[in-house]
Parts: C-alpha cells; structure tokens; sequence
C-alpha cells in the first residue's frame, strides 16, 4: 500500500513539472509575441515579413518560374507565344523583350528579373531570353548549396570571382575583327544568326542580306559619327508576301500628293525639302483682321493670295532652272507646312510633284537620302539646296497612298519595305529586323564577334572547372555552382531541338576537350560543329551584358533575407 502512494506522489509531482514547463514555455512565447507586435507598431503595422529561408525560396520559385516560361524560346527551334491583350489582340512572338514588355507580371521578383532582361535588349537589343535563363540557373543551383549549409555570402563570392574569370575568358575566346566592315560574309552570318531564332529560315536567309545593305548604307556617310539605326526607316505595306519585302535605297513615305493632275511618276527628279507654308493660313501671333466692307475684305483676300503666288512662282521659276528641255529633268517638292488646292494646281501645271504635311520624321531623312538642304524661305532658293532622286513615283493600296523616292546618289538614309499578309506576320518580321539590324551595329562597334551554338558556355565552364582547382575554401562551391549555371543555354537548345540533353552536353564537352577549338551544337542534326565554318555568330557586347547583368541580380536576390510587404501607417 505504501508502495502504491509513493508512485501516486511521484506521478502527481512529475504532472506539476511539465506543467511548470508548459506555462514557462507559454510564458516565453507571448513575451515574444509582444515584442514583435511592439517592433511592428514602431514600424508599420500593415507590414507583412516573410523571414530569411521562406524568402530565400520565394525569390527562388519566382526565378524558375520565369525560366519555365522563357525557356522554350531559345533558339532557332525554340517555340512560339500567343499573348491576348484585354481586348482580344493577339500577337505571336518569341522575342524575349516583348514577352517580357507584354506579359502582367505580378510577382516583385519575377519583375526585377524581367525589368532587368529588358535593360539588356534596351542597351544590346538581344540576349533577353538567356540573361532570364541564367539567372534563373545561378538562382537554382544556389538553392542546392544553401540546403548543403553554404552561407549566401561564401556564396556570391564565388559567383563573383567566377563572373571575372568568365569576363576575362570571354575577351580571349572573341574573334577580333579590326576590318569588318570589309567582310561582308561575315556581317551576314552574324544577322542570320539572330533573325533564324524568330523567322522562318528561308525567310531568315533573305531578309540577313537587306539588314547589312541597309546599315552599310547608313555608315559610309557618317563612319566617324558612329552608325545612328534611326536613319533606317521600317515601314510596312499590307500587300504581298513577306518575300516581297526589299530594301529602297531611298524613302518611303506613307501618304501621296493630293491633286488629281499632278504626276505620279517622275524620273531624274530635283528634289527640294522645304517648310515653307504655302496656304493661307491663321498667324503664328493671336490677330485679327478687321474691314469695313467687302471690298477691303477682297483686297485683304487678293493680298494674301498674291503672297502665297510669289511663293510658288519662286519655286516654279528654279524649276525652270534646272530642268530643261535638253536635260530631260524633273522636279519634287516635300513641303512640312500646307498647300493649298491653289497652289497644288500650279504646281501640278508645270509637272512638279508636290507633297503637302510631310512628317517630321521624314524631312531629316529625305535630306540624309536626297542630299540638298532643307530651306525655310523661298527667297533663297538657289540650285545648291537641291538634292536628287532617280525615281519619285505613288502606289495606291486601296484607300492608302505610298510615295517612293529611289535611286538616291550616296543615300545616308534609307527604308526597309516590309510586306506581309497580315498584321501578325508583319509586327514579328519588323520586331526581328530591328532586332538585326542591333547585332550588324554591335558588331560594327566591338570589331569582334564570338563564336555561337553555345561554343562559349561550353569553353568557359571548362575554363572556370580548371579554375576553380585555384580557388581555396567555400567559395570554390560557388565557383562551381556559377560554371554549372552556364551549361543551362546548350540544355535548353538540346532540349528545343529535341535531343537527348545529357547526351549531347557530354559530347559537346568531349569534342572540346579533344580539339580545343570552339565547339557549337547543330540544332538540326544535334551533332557538335564548328560555329567559323556553319556562320553561327554572337555578339560580344551581348554576352558581356547579360553575364554581368544577370551576376548582379542573382546575387542581390541571395543576400535578401526578407520581404517586407509594407503599407502606409495608418495613424
């Protein structure tokens, strides 16, 4: 019995302790409670905070999500998007920077990534869709070595040692190039190789050889004021195929004269540009007019109307000037200011071509194709202020007007016609034309190009696995993280091209060790070739940017330890 009691009283004490326990804990708890509540009463009540490791896997998730989605485009067997605006348009692209301009984003990470891969097509005009994916790949092998105990720290680091390394690599492996302006072949192989990743390739093929016309035309005039791609004017005509699409050494403008008269196809025309107001028309000034009758009102009418004669009578006369019976030569005028139906029919009488309400736009370019100067008064209209057009002629589509001015002597300017059947196929052939005509820029610019297919990625993984043997402490898994992070662009052409991926990084790698030349891979034979012999090349500056950029973001989002959804402080 005593025996009994003895085990009751123990029991009853035991019970007591974790009692005791239990309210300690609690105790402990709610004075926690109440100094959080307290520090965010000082600092905002609306906030929300996600701690260190949750925010750590958010940012994470946002990045391989916006990989899942970018991934799929890359490369020249990358598939399409069909983004659907709030009223119904529909667009079909798989260009990075207009995905990423497009989409609605919500996330704050996946913006950041985006706003980021955007500043890369913005400075570079390519490389969207790889800067997303990298960063995305740096953001994922992280994770594993964080879950291994790897500071964030120790970690980018690494990534930034192995960033210099790939920079320093990237300045030996390029191909410099001091006469590219005289290798013509390879400026074609470099707009091939961006337009084959967003058109058709028979297209591509065409549309490579318009692009470097189009900036070689651009640069001979102005080589020592650098190459100025606003002189390249892309204008579009629904009519045709996209084969139809040319380049008019000359312009291309989008409205006609508008006299029923006047001639609509000239040969070895004068031109002259001018914004000369040729109508009348109110005052610059608030004014006013004021009569007694009507026969004032009709002196006041008269004299305007003769002021507006001389005007026109002193274009008329230069035109007898210059063009003669013997010469055979025409005449053209683009005025930026109206004319009037008076004027029109004057001009129309003497065989002029008169052009009223040109755009803005258009009067620089005309000068840069035509030559001559651009006068404001005709006062001083001399021969000298001319320029030259072989061929000024109109097309009418429908209820629209086209006026083609070609055949320029020494253009500085010019205009890419772009053709299509529809709206869709038009954006995405002038989206990638512009897109060209950036990478015959930046490789006029860095005199250099590197070899494409992934044979860089390839190289400087094998670079920094040699050069992480150098490095001591934990910083070489950072190191080693930022190589593997690298082989993510030829998984993800293996993969869009359909090939085995392992299968085909392993023998990339393989060829590269044996030979030790740059070595791509062939997205439609999945076989490894030669970027110098297939024409694959990419832009320096382009994988310059997008290595540094997406370094720097990669490695802000792992030193984030929180995130603080924050809110005005309600009083």
């Amino acid at each position: 019995m005593e025996i009994f009691n003895n085990v009751y009283i123990y029991t009853v004490y035991t019970n007591l302790l974790i009692i005791k326990h239990v309210l300690l804990t609690l105790h402990k708890l709610f004075l926690l409670f109440l100094f959080i509540y307290s520090l965010n009463s000082y600092s905002n009540e609306n906030a929300e905070v996600m701690r260190s490791g949750q925010a750590l896997m958010v940012n994470v998730m946002a990045a391989k999500g916006l990989q899942e989605v970018m991934k799929s485009n890359l490369g020249p067997r990358g598939t399409l998007k069909m983004l659907v605006g709030g009223a119904g348009q529909i667009k079909l692209t798989k260009d990075g920077g207009e995905l990423l301009n497009e989409m609605q984003i919500q996330h704050p990470t996946a913006i950041m990534i985006s706003r980021t891969a955007v500043a890369q097509d913005v400075q570079t005009g390519d490389g969207t869709t790889t800067a997303v994916l990298f960063c995305g790949e740096l953001l994922k092998m992280a994770e594993r070595e964080l879950n291994e105990g790897v500071h964030p720290r120790v970690l980018t680091d690494g990534f930034e040692m192995a960033k210099d390394r790939t920079l320093e690599f990237l300045d030996e492996f390029k191909i410099k190039h001091e006469d590219i302006a005289e290798k013509r072949d390879l400026l074609v192989d470099v707009a091939r190789t961006s337009l084959r990743t967003k058109l058709d390739r028979q297209l591509a093929d065409q549309l490579c050889e318009i692009v470097v016309d189009a900036v070689d035309c651009i640069r001979k005039q102005n080589d020592h004021l650098g190459i100025d791609l606003h002189m390249v004017e892309v204008m579009h005509m629904r009519h045709k195929n996209a084969a139809d699409s040319r380049l008019i050494r000359g312009i291309l403008m989008d409205h006609g004269s508008r006299h029923p008269d006047m001639p609509t196809h000239l040969e070895n025309c004068y031109v002259l540009t001018c914004n000369v107001s040729l109508e009348y028309e109110k005052t610059e000034v608030s004014s006013g007019f004021f009569y007694k009758n009507a026969e004032e009102r009709e002196k006041m009418v008269a004299a305007e109307r003769r002021f507006t004669d001389i005007k026109v009578k002193q274009i008329i006369e230069l035109k007898k000037q210059v063009c003669t019976e013997e010469n055979g030569y025409n005449f053209v005028v683009f005025n930026q200011k109206g004319i009037d139906p008076v004027s029109l029919d004057m001009l129309a009488k003497e065989n002029i071509i008169g052009l009223r309400r040109a755009k803005r736009r258009n009067m620089e370019r005309l000068t840069k194709a035509c030559g001559g100067i651009p006068m404001n008064d005709t006062a001083d209209l001399t021969p000298e202020c001319l320029g030259w057009a072989g061929r000024v002629y109109e097309e009418v589509l429908g209820e629209d007007k086209f006026t083609f001015v070609e055949d320029t002597r020494n253009p500085s300017s010019c205009t890419i016609q772009v053709m299509g059947p529809n709206d869709h196929t038009i954006a995405q052939i002038k989206g990638s034309i512009r897109d060209g005509l950036r990478n015959v820029k930046n490789a006029y610019d860095d005199m250099a190009v590197v070899p494409g297919g992934a044979a860089f990625e390839i190289a400087a993984h094998n670079e920094l696995m040699k050069f992480m043997k150098t490095v001591s402490g934990k910083a070489r898994r950072g190191v080693q993280a930022f190589a593997d992070a690298l082989l993510v662009v030829p998984k993800t052409l293996a993969e869009n091209s359909g090939f085995d991926v392992m299968d085909t990084i392993i023998k990339m790698q393989e060829a590269y060790e044996k030979k030790g030349v740059p070595c791509g891979l062939d997205c439609d034979s999945g076989e490894v070739m030669s970027p110098g012999e297939e024409g694959v090349w990419d832009n320096f500056i382009v994988k310059r940017q997008g290595l540094h950029l997406s370094n720097v973001l990669a490695t802000q989002l792992l030193l984030v330890d929180e995130v603080m959804r924050a809110g005005p402080k309600i009083k």
